[in-house]
């Protein structure tokens, strides 16, 4: 098997992706044709051009006949991918903010997670739940997993004090960002923490980070019903 039939047109995207949120290719720069890019990355020319295809679609780049392919000035993606602190958001709104740890342990990633973080064998992971608060009120649940390989230094951290949110958001830098939105019903260990009745319809943000192909972080922030989608992370 050749290293062309390995490397698939998403792998070729994201690299370019990570290139363009790291700013090795700034906002109106011209990339390198895809020949060039192909060769330098051992895939076929097919492959590069399926992945520009998709990165002008999401809004990274520009592609013109004859004009080759440019940053965009104004990447449409960079605004949907900015994480706001969830006490700044708070604060924002005019509310009093308030954080509580619930837990904290390095445990090894089930299933679920792994699939997030696209591994294929558990390992080792700080795994911290913690409520935040508006008013004294229940906010958002959050149920995340920090990989301590690319983050070893959060083992230091006293998440007591500071919100893995906020830590996160303020050391590291992410240059890939999947995200999904979803709702359940509450119930259990999540109803019991936001103090809402069984069956209430809770939203959850599903969000996964990763810097190059090193996982970061993946939570599932689960938000009180009237929640504003447009304001979280």
């Amino acid at each position: 098997m050749t290293v062309e039939t390995r490397l698939a047109w998403t792998d070729v995207r994201d690299e370019i992706r990570s290139r363009i949120l790291n700013r090795i290719y700034a906002p109106g720069d011209k990339l390198p044709r895809d020949e060039d890019i192909a060769q330098e990355l051992g895939c076929a020319r097919t492959t590069v051009h399926r992945a520009m295809q998709d990165l002008s679609f999401a809004g990274l780049v520009e592609r013109k006949r004859k004009g080759g392919t440019h940053v965009r000035a104004d990447p449409v993606t960079r605004t949907t991918f900015d994480i706001p602190i969830t006490r700044r958001e708070v604060e924002q709104r005019g509310c009093k903010y308030g954080y509580q740890m619930i837990s904290r342990d390095v445990e090894q990633t089930p299933i679920s997670v792994m699939a997030r973080f696209g591994i294929q064998l558990a390992v080792d992971m700080l795994h911290v739940k913690a409520l935040h608060l508006a008013d004294n009120r229940p906010y958002i649940l959050e149920d995340r997993w920090i990989d301590t390989r690319s983050s070893p230094e959060v083992l230091d951290v006293d998440l007591t004090r500071e919100s893995a949110n906020e830590w996160l958001v303020r050391h590291k830098p992410y240059s890939r960002l999947d995200v999904s939105f979803y709702a359940v019903n509450a119930e259990g260990d999540i109803a019991r923490h936001l103090a809402a009745p069984t069956g209430t319809a809770l939203l959850v943000i599903e969000r996964t980070t990763w810097i190059g192909e090193a996982p970061i972080t993946t939570v599932q922030a689960t938000a009180m019903p009237g929640y504003q989608l447009s304001a979280h992370n």
